[in-house]
């Protein structure tokens, strides 16, 4: 059924949910994760995005977002999200209000899906029926034995793939390393993610003993603003090494400064920070004209239909934290079948609910 009527309501919730335990990685050491959920309103259907993010994400949902969409047919996605980077023009486009625009502009793609009654993955049009994942977490705050419980666990469960954390302490990282590859086995590949936290020589000498363990993919070796850092990497990293980064990037010129400058081997793109649907196909357009891969990061219900949808896309990143979230807070969050992911042919939309009462006690007023 298509709406006669465009946007009419936009409801914007936001939660805190705590870890388990404090969690850190090369840089950041945190508690919780926030979580904040927008559902677009439009004649008898709802549309449904969230994004894993502060909660000053929703209040500017509230204050700010809800009045640009409002009144725009929910077909009209481009023409939403242009709205909402006018909206923004003088609080600046990226961080979280990047984050804020996403989870609208998921909200708005979950919509139009569920009026034409039809999964997201076949409203944007697949090129394979599964995506692969790769299991990730292996914190730094991990003990060793914690480490490779987990990992090894992983790949019991048929995972082909594993990341984890280095960084924070440089002393124990090959340590930790060598553990973690004894842990997998000689088949699996094993990934690691230093969040930024080396020096440029540091990090290519540790991209040479990583090398040794068979490590495959080194994510942000050096902050992701040293564009050239990350360029040396990817020159001078071992044959048969990636060179992966671009998870923060916001909007199109973030990925084109990292396309222009040959920095990276491999583009990691996260829809609930670069623009939700509308801007995730847009830097997908981006990255294919250079011939190069795309890796989804972070939310895995969410990127499970364009990790289908998108040629360029490898794989799709199994979050350890956000998996936990989409299991316990929304029906329908897929679950990997030897280490691959597929989306709902049968539920229209991204396949999500969200349960309101579960998710009650983590709520925070805004």
């Amino acid at each position: 059924m298509k709406p006669d009527t465009g946007i009419a309501e936009v409801e914007v919730s936001a939660y805190q949910i705590p870890t388990a335990v404090t969690e850190s990685d090369g840089t950041a050491e945190w508690r919780s994760n926030g979580l904040v959920v927008v559902e677009l309103a439009a004649a008898d259907k709802k549309g449904l995005g969230y994004t894993y993010t502060d909660p000053g994400a929703a209040r500017l949902v509230r204050d700010v977002l809800s009045e640009a969409v409002r009144g725009i047919h929910p077909f009209d996605t481009a023409a939403v999200h242009g709205a909402m980077v006018r909206a923004v023009r003088n609080q600046g486009r990226g961080g979280t209000v990047a984050m804020a625009m996403s989870a609208v502009d998921l909200a708005c793609w979950d919509l139009k899906a569920k009026f034409l009654d039809v999964p997201l993955a076949k409203l944007v049009g697949m090129v394979r029926p599964r995506v692969a994942a790769y299991a990730s977490g292996g914190f730094t705050s991990m003990s060793e034995r914690e480490l490779v419980s987990q990992l090894s666990g992983w790949v019991e469960k048929g995972f082909r793939a594993v990341k984890m954390k280095v960084g924070r302490e440089p002393q124990r990282d090959l340590e930790r390393v060598a553990a973690a590859r004894k842990a997998i086995g000689p088949g699996v590949e094993l990934l690691v993610d230093a969040s930024g936290a080396y020096q440029r020589k540091q990090a290519l000498a540790f991209a040479e003993r990583f090398a040794e363990q068979g490590v495959t993919w080194f994510e942000e070796p050096v902050v992701r603003t040293d564009v050239s850092g990350l360029r040396l990497l990817r020159d001078r990293a071992p044959a048969g090494m990636e060179i992966a980064g671009g998870e923060f990037g916001y909007e199109p010129a973030d990925f084109r400064r990292f396309l222009e400058a040959q920095a990276l081997d491999v583009l990691q793109a996260d829809l609930t920070r670069c623009g939700g649907i509308t801007g995730f196909l847009r830097n997908a357009g981006q990255i294919e004209s250079y011939d190069l891969p795309m890796s989804c990061q972070w939310a895995p219900a969410l990127h499970v239909a364009l990790g289908c949808a998108v040629s360029a896309v490898r794989h799709v990143e199994w979050f350890i934290d956000h998996v936990i979230i989409e299991q316990e807070l929304f029906d329908g969050a897929p679950k990997p079948e030897k280490g691959e992911l597929k989306p709902d042919p049968l539920e229209p939309g991204l396949g999500l609910s969200f349960k309101r009462g579960e998710a009650a006690q983590y709520r925070i007023r805004l």
